[in-house]
Formats: C-alpha cells, structure tokens, sequence
C-alpha cells in the first residue's frame, strides 16, 4: 500500500509565502498607501515659511512622523481590523503558519511601505525645498523611520487589540491620528502654550520627531536624546503588551 508522504514547509518558505501574499495585498490597496505618501508632502510643501525660521530638518522630521502615524493608525489598524471581520485570520491560522509568522509578515510589509515612505519624502524635500542632509543623517533618518514607525504600529495593533468592531477602530484611528497629528504639529511650536508644548515633546509624536531630527543632525545628540529614546521604547512595549495580550482573532 503505497502512502503519500506530507511534507510540512519550512519555516523560512511559510514566511515568505505569507510575506510575499501581504506584499500584494498591499499593491493592491496601494490608493491608502499612496494617501501616506502625498500628505507629509504637501505639509512638507505648505512649511515653506517654517523651513525658512526653524530649518529643513525640523519641517522634514515633523513630515515623516505624520507619515508614519498615517501608515500605523489609518493603514495597519484599519487594515487588520477589516481582514479579521472577513474571517482571513480565521482562516490563516488553519494553515501551517504561526500565529507569530501571520503577524510579523503584515508588520513587516507596513515597516518597508514606512521606508518607502519616507525615501519619498526625502525626495520631495529635495527636489521642492532644496533640503540636504549629510550621507550619514539619511541613512540614520532611514534607520530611525522604520524604527520608531514600530512605535504606531503598536499603537494601531493596540487599537485593535481592544477594540473588536472594525467601524469603530476606522473611527477611533481617525480620531487619534488628527489628535496626534495636529495638537502635535502646533503644540510643538508652543502656539498652544508651555503646558501643551511639554506634552506633546513626551507624546509618542514628540519623541519620534525627537529622534528623527537628532538622526537628521547627528552632531545634536546629547543625554535629553537618549532620554526620548527610552521613552519611545516604553511606549512600543506598553503598546505591544495591549496588542497582543487583548488581541482576538475572530
């Protein structure tokens, strides 16, 4: 009696299927991701006076952090929610994929869009406002994008985590991302007074800001620096921990 004899996939190929899948799905839904690119440019565009007061750094680190809170909030959050209304997580975990595989393919794929994302933005700042940075500060503010993108990753998958119907965590997302974004645009600029600048510079928006613009100008690192990347880190790992100890997958 002749038996068949059925092969388990490796782990390697299993994550790359499940990568490369993501990786089309996103295409696919490329208009959302487009969205993340075009907004921190026309900001970036719209602060031709500020790069003249505070200087290309300080606008184009603001830029990016509004992209990456854009990628995390509206794009992974919303995302994740919706495929878990579908059932696609129910029916992933029927497949040899880890649950760990299944989430770590779709964080990947948002961390190369932020990457992405920000290439762009380097570009435009190039080519419209004429900003230049050291080899050094684009490689680091490369580096700290995607780094400190993980930050609103979290957040989004906490969002998720906590909240099971996909309408409200579109709604909550929105709510939030207009809250960090514009109390932290203006806050920064101590328009809303010193209380609010305080409290923004130790948001999670300040502190990405924070370590994107000291990557853009490396010879401004100093111990406050530091200080904004332990908070950054705490808020990832408080984040995660909401995430995925609250996190359902039907």
């Amino acid at each position: 009696m002749n038996t068949t004899e059925i092969k388990t996939p490796s782990p390697s190929r299993i994550f790359s299927s499940l990568f490369k899948a993501d990786l089309v799905i996103q295409w696919r839904n490329r208009r959302a991701s487009i969205m993340t690119i075009i907004v921190p440019i026309i900001i970036l565009i719209s602060w031709r006076d500020i790069i003249d007061k505070l200087g290309g750094p300080f606008a184009l680190s603001s830029c990016i952090t509004i992209g990456l809170i854009a990628v995390g909030l509206m794009g992974y959050a919303n995302t994740t929610a919706r495929d878990r209304e579908k059932g696609v997580f129910q029916r992933l975990r029927v497949t040899p994929a880890s649950t760990t595989q299944i989430m770590t393919s779709r964080i990947a794929v948002q961390l190369v869009q932020m990457a992405v994302m920000t290439i762009f933005v380097f570009i435009a700042a190039y080519f419209l406002d004429h900003i230049t940075l050291s080899v050094a500060g684009y490689v680091l503010s490369l580096i700290a994008s995607v780094l400190c993108g993980a930050v609103f990753l979290a957040l989004g998958l906490a969002i998720v985590g906590l909240i099971s119907s996909a309408e409200t965590v579109n709604a909550v997302s929105r709510f939030l991302y207009i809250a960090l974004v514009v109390i932290g645009a203006i806050g920064e600029l101590g328009v809303l007074g010193n209380v609010l600048e305080k409290i923004t510079l130790w948001s999670p928006y300040g502190t990405v800001k924070t370590l994107l613009l000291a990557s853009m100008t490396p010879s401004v690192w100093n111990s406050s620096i530091l200080v904004a990347l332990g908070v950054t880190i705490v808020y990832a790992g408080i984040f995660s921990i909401v995430g995925i100890k609250w996190f359902k997958w039907i």
